[in-house]
């Protein structure tokens, strides 16, 4: 996760303003630089990442390849002193082309960062009492004739078909992920083997780490120091420079900024408003610490619902990582704090860390010469693990759009409509597991099916209720079998099936979703476990 800047709140200051009052710990004065001048054509020469951790270094990797074929030099800035916000991280299969795009071997990859494999997320409680279900990384069987899999197995079951099981049985990652076993898929469409998405577990500060190391490689310039003065451009409001403490200058023509839940550019300097989401996903703290490794290394994340939020596991090779996330509306952090450390699975190895955060995004990413990405863009609880891919996704929309130094509103809107498309999206999918609930065992769960949901969630919700029927959209980063697991797994059964699944002979379904469910179960038998795969290909000094 991004690297925070916190400390003495920086300055912000005109390049032509007066200089400071008498006691004014900040005076920087820079001629003054026309607005004609800062918006002449021109290519970008000189970026600026302000912040390190997970969200710049990222940023600083796929920027990288512009130092050698387009001669721009990549600037990042963090400070030792400050720390990371996560103490371990989980993600989802869009990761794999990140690292693939940058050239990173997966195996070293794995290595050097603790890492372990996730095939999806087992979600315990969050239904009923009692109730668990798997979203795994990879969908139910085989289209017939152009209509889905999983309206084949709704007729079947709502014929009251003996022996059915359910649809996850036919999802090879579910049955994989349940039986502790995993093995990369295959590119042979026509196998099983092809339908297997996964993704990773690491230590996310190992990862930044293992970034760094390719980034300067590649020629960007880390510079040490914490941020005293953010100057911008009397006549345009662009950033045109930040002051380090010990009054070094740091100039550029693109901010990136990555300074994690302050959004100390975007936010501070340049007055973007956060647009607060609290009032649909009410979680508001998080106490988070790992503990000593026990048992065998699951491949998937655990997310156990709780009495005033939820709590996270995440396997690595060399530790555990856990936390619990809440509202503060509902429990106290002393409370919070108690319940995860009485859950660990072996010995606490550090201290609990406090995070309070607030839900929601920036009304725009992209403002002026300055781009947030990672918390600073905004943040959605790790509920599915969405926090790296918001920065893949802010990375990657830049590098489409890459800007000259005339900065086109027309592209920087297209920019900011795509990115505020992402965030919506994600935030419908979790609102989605805490609104589709039957548990009132807690004045939480009482309040989080009370909460009204955007439209745009009752009409899936509704749609799927009806006949199955499932939707998206090129923005979504959340594709039709994601949605179809969490709906089954939080209650959500529809009345009906597709219209058109009548036209297939009976026989022929029983034939074709039972042998679909052999043949991954047949499938999941020969894989390696999760252990043993790693021992062989990947394991971490």
């Amino acid at each position: 996760m991004s690297r925070a800047q916190p400390g003495s709140t920086p300055s912000v200051r005109s390049a032509s303003s007066p200089p400071a009052r008498a006691g004014c710990s900040i005076c920087l004065g820079m001629p003054t630089v026309s607005a004609e001048n800062s918006l002449r054509n021109g290519p970008v020469r000189r970026v600026v990442v302000f912040g390190g951790g997970t969200a710049g270094w990222m940023c600083a990797a796929a920027l990288s390849r512009l130092v050698e074929h387009a001669g721009v030099s990549i600037t990042l800035i963090e400070s030792d002193e400050i720390g990371t916000v996560g103490v371990g991280e989980a993600t989802i299969p869009s990761l794999r082309l990140f690292n693939h795009l940058l050239g990173l071997d997966e195996d070293e990859f794995v290595r050097q960062t603790q890492g372990t494999f996730k095939l999806g997320i087992e979600f315990v409680d969050w239904h009923r009492l009692g109730s668990r279900y798997l979203h795994p990384f990879g969908a139910p069987g085989m289209d017939v004739q152009g209509i889905p899999f999983h309206q084949l197995w709704l007729k079947l079951r709502q014929m009251g078909e003996p022996g059915l099981g359910a649809l996850d049985d036919n999802v090879l990652c579910a049955v994989a992920a349940r039986e502790h076993r995993f093995v990369r898929p295959t590119a042979a469409p026509d196998s099983v083997l092809a339908t297997l998405g996964y993704a990773f577990h690491f230590d996310a500060g190992l990862y930044a780490r293992h970034l760094r190391r390719y980034s300067e490689a590649r020629g960007v310039r880390r510079i040490e120091g914490r941020l005293s003065e953010v100057t911008l451009d009397a006549e345009t409001g662009f950033i045109r420079a930040l002051k380090l403490q010990g009054e070094r200058l740091v100039e550029g023509d693109l901010f990136i900024d990555c300074s994690g839940f302050s959004g100390l550019l975007i936010g501070r300097a340049l007055g973007v408003p956060f647009e607060d989401w609290s009032a649909s996903l009410p979680c508001d703290r998080a106490v988070a610490v790992p503990c000593e490794r026990t048992g065998p290394l699951l491949p998937y994340t655990r997310a156990t619902a709780d009495s005033a939020g939820w709590r996270w596991r995440i396997p690595l090779q060399h530790r555990t990582g856990n936390g619990h996330v809440y509202c503060s509306d509902f429990i106290s952090d002393d409370e919070a704090t108690a319940r995860l450390m009485s859950q660990l699975d072996g010995a606490p190895l550090a201290e609990p860390r406090l995070l309070r955060f607030k839900a929601g995004r920036r009304q725009r990413f992209w403002q002026k010469n300055c781009v947030a990405i990672g918390l600073s863009a905004g943040f959605l609880e790790p509920l599915e693990s969405t926090s790296i891919h918001l920065i893949q996704v802010g990375v990657a929309k830049l590098l489409s759009m890459f800007p000259d130094l005339g900065f086109d509103p027309l592209e920087i809107d297209l920019y900011n409509e795509g990115i505020a498309q992402h965030y919506d999206s994600v935030r419908d999918f979790l609102v989605l597991h805490y609104h589709a609930t039957e548990r009132d065992d807690s004045p939480f769960w009482r309040h989080c099916r009370e909460r009204r949901i955007s439209d745009s969630l009752l009409r899936r919700i509704e749609l799927f209720r009806a006949k199955g029927r499932l939707t998206s959209v090129a923005e979504d980063l959340f594709k039709e079998h994601n949605w179809l697991a969490v709906l089954l797994g939080q209650g959500v059964q529809p009345r009906g099936h597709d219209p058109l699944v009548d036209s297939l002979p009976v026989d022929y379904l029983r034939r074709y979703v039972h042998h679909s469910r052999d043949v991954v179960a047949r499938t999941a038998q020969l894989m390696p476990s999760h252990d043993d795969f790693i021992q062989r290909n990947c394991r971490a000094p």
